[in-house]
């Protein structure tokens, strides 16, 4: 099959979820595609392991849900969402707090599934959140978190793109009072961005919270992988190539180690940014967010089981963020069993374990010496940093014939990734001279 393979019109590098998005849309054009990827399974980081009937995933990136790439890319029509309750909990000072949530608008029986009970309140439903904050009988900060979340929800992404770029720190700082931002949109930006320092382009942050004031957090139905196997099935069957290492690209020819030369009439670089940096010198290396991700299963549920995403914003434990994933996915637990699922941001200490445990203890206010440990994944490039001054939309046609796609091309998420193919993709077939299958949309770019 590899020899026969030998020339294509494209060869995409790397089979995460932007070389897999980008080699449908050329596929639908009407290319010979080939996809070469280096590991032995697809989905790069979006991957999912099954131990005794859990699917625990390896980086667990929240998704934004009302992100048009994520419910727009050719390929997922049959993904399922998963939604998280609506609003968040944060543990700050000792207790749980819920924080912006918004009403419930019924319960959408399309991708959220029958019976999820996620209000998709988007922008009308932001400003009706921001007129109940401010009129309930609840704490100025929250009317202002409130009506700040619903401006971010109302605003336009090129509008958003306008603004004076600093730290996200720096800026909500000049918004919002302090207490908030530690306490709320501090941990936020953590889940979504990796980002517990808020050193991230205020862009990039801004664009985050959009889309969580648009529609919520939400996970794929049976775990992250979902996604790139979707992708990859709705590919002519043998397009996609596995355990196959390239070493050196060019507009016209891909070498590997042990495989040959793949002749070509274009190459789309969709490797991750290091990777794709050692085949293309020049492109910028951008450093990473270390993340640490652990399963844990209970004997009986902790005291609350809900679908809600729960913040620590006191700095008293290595957890960020943690989720009774059970609750949000009845799919990734055997039935009738708990999974809970805890990120760790940045190295983790020796006794990772030990300590989470501890902290886990405290977030959930019940004893934890019978959770049994399912998995512990570490990555020390899970997510691209992305500093001021970031560019966003960070050009994806590097000559005629060439192209690199990725999370660290633009904001570094997985919508991101996915908007970062269309553009790749969009380049090639003009390029090309080759009409594009969908209709261009208005908002070009950034589902955070």
């Amino acid at each position: 099959m590899l020899s026969s393979a030998r020339h294509t019109d494209v060869v995409v590098v790397g089979a995460g979820i932007a070389g897999l998005s980008v080699a449908h849309r050329l596929t639908a054009a009407g290319l010979n595609v080939t996809v070469l990827e280096a590991s032995a399974r697809t989905g790069g980081r979006m991957d999912t392991e099954v131990v005794d009937g859990f699917r625990l995933d390896r980086v667990g990136q929240l998704l934004g849900a009302s992100a048009p790439e994520l419910l727009g890319t050719p390929g997922l029509a049959g993904l399922r969402l998963r939604p998280f309750s609506s609003g968040v909990l944060v543990h700050h000072d000792g207790r749980l707090v819920r924080t912006v949530e918004p009403p419930h608008v019924g319960t959408y029986h399309g991708r959220w599934g029958k019976g999820s009970g996620h209000g998709l309140w988007g922008v009308g439903g932001a400003l009706t959140v921001a007129r109940a904050l401010a009129s309930a009988p609840r704490s100025l900060d929250q009317a202002r978190l409130g009506a700040a979340l619903a401006r971010l929800a109302a605003t336009p992404v090129p509008r958003l793109l306008a603004r004076p770029e600093r730290t996200a720190l720096d800026a909500l700082n000049a918004r919002l009072p302090a207490r908030t931002v530690q306490g709320f949109l501090r941990p936020l930006l953590a889940a979504l961005l990796g980002d517990p320092d808020l050193s991230t382009s205020s862009r990039c942050a801004d664009l985050a919270l959009r889309a969580f004031a648009r529609g919520g957090l939400c996970v794929p139905e049976g775990g992250a992988v979902t996604v790139p196997s979707l992708l990859e099935a709705a590919l002519p069957p043998g397009t996609v190539l596995t355990g196959v290492r390239v070493t050196g690209v060019s507009i016209s020819r891909v070498a590997t180690a042990g495989h040959g030369v793949f002749r070509c009439r274009a190459v789309v670089l969709a490797t991750g940014g290091r990777a794709a940096a050692e085949l293309l010198p020049g492109l910028r290396v951008p450093d990473f967010r270390t993340v640490t991700v652990l399963h844990h299963t209970t004997p009986v549920p902790p005291p609350f089981a809900e679908p809600a995403l729960l913040l620590a914003s006191d700095p008293d434990g290595p957890v960020a963020h943690t989720a009774v994933m059970s609750a949000v996915d009845p799919s990734r637990a055997p039935a009738g069993r708990v999974l809970v699922s805890s990120t760790v941001l940045g190295p983790p200490p020796d006794d990772v374990e030990r300590r989470v445990r501890k902290h886990l203890a405290t977030l959930y206010s019940c004893s934890t010496d019978d959770w049994e440990l399912l998995g512990l994944h570490h990555d020390p490039e899970a997510i691209p940093a992305m500093p001021p001054p970031h560019d966003p939309q960070r050009t994806v046609r590097i000559l005629s014939g060439l192209y690199v796609c990725g999370d660290h091309r633009t904001t570094g998420t997985p919508q991101a990734a996915l908007a970062s193919a269309r553009r790749a993709s969009r380049a090639l077939l003009a390029d090309f001279g080759l009409r594009e299958t969908e209709p261009a949309r208005e908002e070009a770019p950034l589902a955070a």
